[in-house]
């Protein structure tokens, strides 16, 4: 069971929701003014973790904003295990055998999908971090823009840079709420970043009631478009004999608008290889994940070079008119029981259009559209063992194996809903192994020495 702090914290935590909640649906005159086409991406209770460009923990984050007509917006997490060459990579495995105590001992990463899991503790090394702030030098694949201190942040060297998977994620909250730059999801999104060696695209997309269905489906949608057309416009640059290079000022060697201004995004065309992209939802996040890989699915090579190779459901917020049985016995779970699931459904889904069997909601309903599901991507489905959720993730990840999908379950005991992203439980046992487990799976289809590892 659940200790007694959680227990304490699971209680607060639903009153203050379950009121917030209920204010956004019993005021809707408030609703409406707010609503606009633009939206909105957290909420003024929401702490936020500033973005940090540079890798003075291992990991650089920048925010960008992509959608001009929306407020959609996403945070780059960028590993510092970019800034060794595949070759040197390559390298280091060979003499690994000699030195395996000593990179132990220094070890900072499990797993690495270029190599073994010693190869990434030489990459983080003091040498190579240090050089992330310092005064307008590089050393080896890192390069610091600080000219009249205008930008003390990373700037990739294209000949030396290391291709990384792309993992696409999408925040929890019930829709209405959470962001992608909040602290708690800042601080998930690097562990995500550092166990998978993976770059994280983390979505800011627009929440409810503003915005309501089907906009945060579209806004990851956008996203994954985005994403292809910024591995298309680093392609052009290579094809017109020209390099991406944000060290200079001018964007000379950039593809650039009718103002100048550089289209192609230097870290992800630096590091970034989108034929290895992985969608990563937590709780509602993870409907949206699954909408997303069904809409990669049926635009088939519409999205090339991208190409989604798996997807990760972290406690989906699936749910139904008919209730399954976790539905009936845990319908008051710890920190998001039923009534308030229900209660963010109402705000999400459009006034005319509310259904707990709505496509969005049920995955398990007949005639749900979208393509077969013999044609998803290998899923991943993470469950917990006090989550009235479960049943229908479970029920879910089963129809898939039907058709012949890869999609393992991993069910946590005495685990509660979010138990590895909310704030208080990121620290925990159980959400590290989470992530931990998350990358063994992951690395199955992002890495490009084949099936590392399986279950």
């Amino acid at each position: 069971m659940p200790s007694v702090s959680v227990k304490l914290y699971s209680l607060f935590f639903k009153l203050i929701l379950k009121r917030r909640l209920h204010n956004r649906i019993q005021n809707p005159n408030l609703t409406d003014e707010m609503t606009t086409s633009f939206g909105v991406t957290s909420r003024p209770e929401e702490t936020i973790a500033a973005a940090n460009p540079s890798f003075t923990d291992g990991v650089a984050t920048k925010d960008i904003h992509i959608d001009p007509a929306s407020c959609l917006s996403i945070r780059i997490f960028l590993p510092d295990t970019c800034l060794a060459s595949p070759d040197s990579v390559a390298a280091r495995v060979r003499t690994v055998g000699t030195k395996r105590s000593e990179l132990e001992s220094r070890s900072f990463h499990r797993r690495n999908s270029y190599g073994s899991p010693e190869t990434c503790n030489v990459v983080g090394s003091e040498s190579n971090r240090r050089s992330s702030y310092s005064n307008g030098f590089s050393t080896g694949g890192l390069s610091v823009e600080s000219e009249n201190c205008a930008y003390r942040g990373y700037s990739p060297i294209s000949k030396r840079c290391r291709k990384l998977p792309v993992m696409v994620q999408f925040h929890g909250g019930g829709f209405v709420a959470g962001s992608c730059d909040s602290v708690a999801n800042d601080l998930f999104c690097r562990r995500i970043a550092k166990v998978c060696d993976v770059i994280v695209v983390a979505v800011g997309y627009r929440l409810a009631p503003e915005s309501r269905y089907p906009a945060a489906f579209e806004d990851g949608v956008k996203v994954l478009h985005w994403l292809a057309k910024q591995a298309n416009l680093a392609e052009c640059g290579k094809s017109l004999g020209r390099k991406v290079d944000s060290r200079k000022a001018d964007v000379q060697g950039h593809i650039a608008d009718a103002f100048g201004a550089s289209l192609v995004e230097p870290w992800l065309a630096a590091h970034g290889d989108p034929s290895r992209c992985v969608l990563l939802g937590v709780s509602c996040g993870a409907n949206i994940a699954d909408y997303v890989a069904r809409k990669a699915v049926e635009s088939g090579t519409l999205l090339n070079p991208l190409k989604v190779v798996a997807q990760v459901l972290m406690y989906p917020f699936f749910i139904g008119n008919a209730p399954t049985r976790s539905e009936i016995k845990l319908s008051n779970s710890y920190f998001f029981d039923k009534s308030m699931g229900i209660l963010a459904w109402r705000l999400f889904l459009p006034e005319d259009e509310f259904n707990l069997d709505h496509p969005a909601a049920n995955p398990l309903i007949p005639n749900r559209g979208g393509p077969p599901l013999k044609q998803m991507p290998p899923t991943l489905t993470v469950v917990a063992e006090h989550d009235w959720m479960r049943d229908r993730a479970i029920a879910y990840a089963q129809e898939l194996k039907k058709v012949n999908v890869d999609a393992p379950v991993l069910d946590y005991k005495d685990c509660v809903h979010e138990f590895a992203t909310l704030d208080m439980l990121l620290r925990t046992p159980e959400a590290q192994a989470c992530a931990e487990d998350i990358a063994i799976w992951v690395k199955k289809y992002i890495s490009l020495r084949g099936h590392e590892f399986s279950y």
